[in-house]
């Protein structure tokens, strides 16, 4: 699938982004990590990598949209370095659904730039709202797992933030769900199950 075949397929479903269900634990999902040369980016569940094989138009790129070179690397992908958060975007399709994947590192900027998208609400802070197109929306849940094993379901706030305290060292990944109402055809197969899932991840180190 191309890059402007998915972003079709988001354009067309702008309008009823109000219609997406509740979010789903243990969905699959992308997270990224980093270290001194640059970032990994890993698929599955945190803890439970899975192949990429299967993986559509993959691209990492920064905050002003300049794309990062992107390597397949032992199961991942490795991202180079860049200045600012990190994105990374992709599709997977299987015989039913099609499902669209958002990842972020860092929380220092506080401007979405993925069409979906967790943001911190002030650098480096703990509240986070998650953002479509550019737009805040209310997720029902967003679920966060811990290298170190913790979890927790994080509800939403009367003005859709979600916020809570990283205690230990660790990389946290932030995940949420949503599965839009309607169909999509790409490549000439119809998809009635059509899925984003976006992550924010960050390291805490103290």
């Amino acid at each position: 699938m191309t890059r402007a075949a998915i972003a079709g397929i988001v354009r067309r479903y702008l309008p009823v982004f109000a219609l997406l269900a509740a979010s789903t634990a243990q969905a699959q999902y992308f997270w990224i990590d980093g270290d001194a040369d640059g970032r990994r980016i890993q698929s599955g569940e945190l803890g439970k990598p899975a192949a990429i094989a299967d993986t559509r138009g993959a691209r990492a790129f920064a905050a002003d949209g300049k794309d990062l070179a992107l390597a397949a690397l032992d199961g991942g992908y490795r991202a180079a370095p860049g200045g600012g958060d990190l994105r990374f975007a992709a599709s997977r399709a299987d015989d039913k659904a099609l499902t669209l994947f958002h990842a972020r590192f860092g929380r220092q900027e506080t401007k979405a730039v993925s069409d979906l998208e967790l943001v911190p609400t002030t650098p480096g802070g703990n509240s986070f709202r998650l953002f479509w197109k550019g737009n805040p929306v209310s997720a029902s849940q967003v679920n966060v797992v811990t290298s170190e094993g913790w979890s927790r379901i994080l509800r939403p706030a009367a003005d859709g933030s979600v916020s809570f305290n990283p205690s230990f060292p660790g990389l946290y990944v932030l995940e949420v769900s949503a599965r839009i109402n309607g169909s999509a055809t790409v490549d000439g197969k119809k998809y009635d199950d059509v899925r984003h899932v976006a992550t924010l991840s960050f390291r805490v180190d103290r």
